[in-house]
């Protein structure tokens, strides 16, 4: 009887538990609306102008390139406050499409029907837009836009009028190219999409905006052909961009370490490219480009390694040539990342594999080295590192004279003070040129050099293989927004080897890789699905 009464108590507390955190969250929900109505009404443009140009000043204080202008619409006595910020657009402009006709305007119409009257006669501007927000009016003046504020309206006109300082479309410095198109992108968002939309007159080819950034209100676009990439990439990388929670985005690299697949990735997943033509390329192909206003490099996933040892130059000219200086950057990255790591293990652990004569001679070359071989490669490969870097930072004019100079006298003074030997000098200046034939790959490469390295001094060619292996395993496992790294590699798709390391001709290359476009090959010329489903070429 007891147990019963305290089982009875027991569920009415549970209920009346219930229906406290019913009512306590029914309460949650009709505050959040009140908040919610309360801030949306708090965020209309006043009605009075004088709310108006104060409200502008609170945003606006201390900020002296603002600027507020306020004028008098013509015979009605109705005042109109002109916001913007100076430098954005020219002044003439604005003084004789938008304040000339404000001045000026004579015409006896409704109370009711000015803002209509103001819109469709007077304001001779193609960019045009209504405003009942003011924080979106905020947000176009910081973007360069003119606001239009009239006193006794809750309604404000956006003019899209600026027309700020740019550079020139040139050839970009980190991608020169022997054929084809020389213009790269600028760092203007919109001569940017212009260039893309001047390769790609198609309406299927769709150009999406955001904003990014709590404290810079970056503009991003993000582009691709609707029904050519996958829906699902698409929404993922609305997604993560959508997800970035930052201050500031200043260029392209802040939201590739965000976007990126792997907080420490080794090898890059996310492509990046200054060339409008390439990028266009990987679009039809059926990957998503993202700009980002004030940076001149675009952003392209998915991201394969393959496409680190492509080059523009594959697919103009014959492309049995093309194949073969393919293939010869794919040796090259090797003999970047192996050749030091190679020289250490056979030197340290494998004397017997090298022929006779050859070890003579490198006997005789390391004699009166006081360092270990180890020793000794690593101190060549960092200081080709730091020539590398020194060359980079400095002036255009002196940086290439630097690297130069300073690995021709360093090398030669090595030799002969005997703190390096002449095969190794080679091999260091050997590894890091090549490691120059692959850009894309240039950071990895030294990454992975230095631990090949130390694995080559702990365990020789056991150790090599090790952490080739381990590399291996990695690049199988890896993915860039659902594509696999190593693709068409692994997995094996056969039809992908048509633009891998043997390049076939321009006119047999009718299908789009299995990968991308919506996980099946699709014909390039009629859009359809490839019948075999990308596993044969047809």
């Amino acid at each position: 009887m007891f147990n019963f009464i305290k089982k009875k108590t027991t569920f009415k507390s549970l209920k009346t538990y219930d229906n406290k955190i019913k009512n306590q969250a029914a309460s949650e929900k009709k505050s959040e609306k009140a908040s919610a109505k309360k801030s949306k009404k708090e965020d209309e443009i006043p009605e009075a102008i004088e709310e108006v140009k104060k409200r502008l000043n609170e945003e606006f204080s201390l900020c002296s390139d603002f600027v507020v202008r306020e004028i008098v619409l013509g015979n009605t006595g109705k005042r109109v406050i002109i916001a913007c910020i100076d430098g954005y657009f020219d002044k003439a402009i604005l003084a004789e499409n938008i304040i000339e006709p404000i001045v000026n305007f004579k015409a006896d119409i409704k109370e009711n029907e000015l803002i209509i009257h103001l819109k469709n006669k007077i304001l001779s501007i193609s960019d045009l837009k209504d405003l009942t927000s003011f924080s979106d009016s905020v947000s176009g003046i910081l973007s360069g836009d003119v606001a239009v504020y009239i006193d006794g309206e809750h309604t404000a006109f956006k003019l899209g009028l600026k027309a700020p300082e740019k550079r020139p479309v040139g050839e970009p410095d980190t991608e020169t190219s022997l054929k084809g198109s020389r213009e790269g992108f600028s760092e203007n968002l919109r001569t940017n999409t212009v260039l893309l939309r001047r390769r790609i007159k198609n309406t299927k080819f769709k150009i999406e905006s955001m904003r990014i950034g709590r404290k810079t209100n970056t503009d991003i676009i993000i582009c691709y052909v609707e029904g050519i990439v996958s829906q699902e990439v698409v929404q993922e990388v609305k997604d993560r961009l959508e997800q970035i929670n930052i201050d500031a985005v200043i260029a392209s690299g802040y939201l590739e370490q965000f976007i990126q697949d792997g907080r420490y990735p080794l090898f890059p997943v996310v492509g990046n490219s200054e060339k409008p033509d390439k990028v266009a390329a990987k679009i039809l192909e059926g990957r998503v480009a993202i700009l980002v206003d004030g940076t001149p490099t675009v952003l392209t996933v998915p991201y394969m390694m393959i496409e680190s040892f492509q080059a523009q130059e594959d697919y103009f000219g014959e492309y049995y040539f093309a194949s073969l200086m393919r293939l010869l950057r794919v040796f090259s990255f090797f003999i970047s990342v192996y050749l030091p790591g190679l020289y250490v293990a056979v030197t340290a652990f494998h004397q017997t594999i090298i022929p006779f004569k050859l070890m003579l001679t490198m006997a005789a070359t390391r004699e009166g080295i006081p360092f270990s071989a180890f020793l000794e490669a690593l101190i060549m490969v960092v200081t080709f590192e730091i020539l590398r870097e020194a060359g980079l930072r400095m002036p255009r004019a002196i940086g290439q004279a630097v690297s130069i100079v300073g690995a021709i006298v360093l090398g030669d003074a090595a030799v002969s003070a005997g703190i390096a030997s002449a095969p190794l000098v080679i091999i260091a200046a050997l590894s890091g040129i090549c490691s120059f034939i692959v850009p894309p790959l240039m950071k990895s490469g030294a990454v992975t050099r230095l631990i090949i390295l130390i694995a080559a001094n702990i365990m020789g060619l056991m150790g090599i293989g090790f952490v080739t292996f381990m590399v291996t395993i990695y690049l199988c496992n890896k993915k860039s927004f659902g594509v696999p790294y190593l693709s068409p590699f692994a997995p094996l798709r056969t039809s992908g080897m048509k633009d891998a390391l043997i390049i076939t001709p321009i006119w047999k290359m009718y299908t789009r890789p299995a990968s991308l476009a919506k996980g099946r090959d699709y014909h390039r010329t009629t859009g359809k699905p490839h019948r075999n489903r990308g596993e044969q070429d047809g």
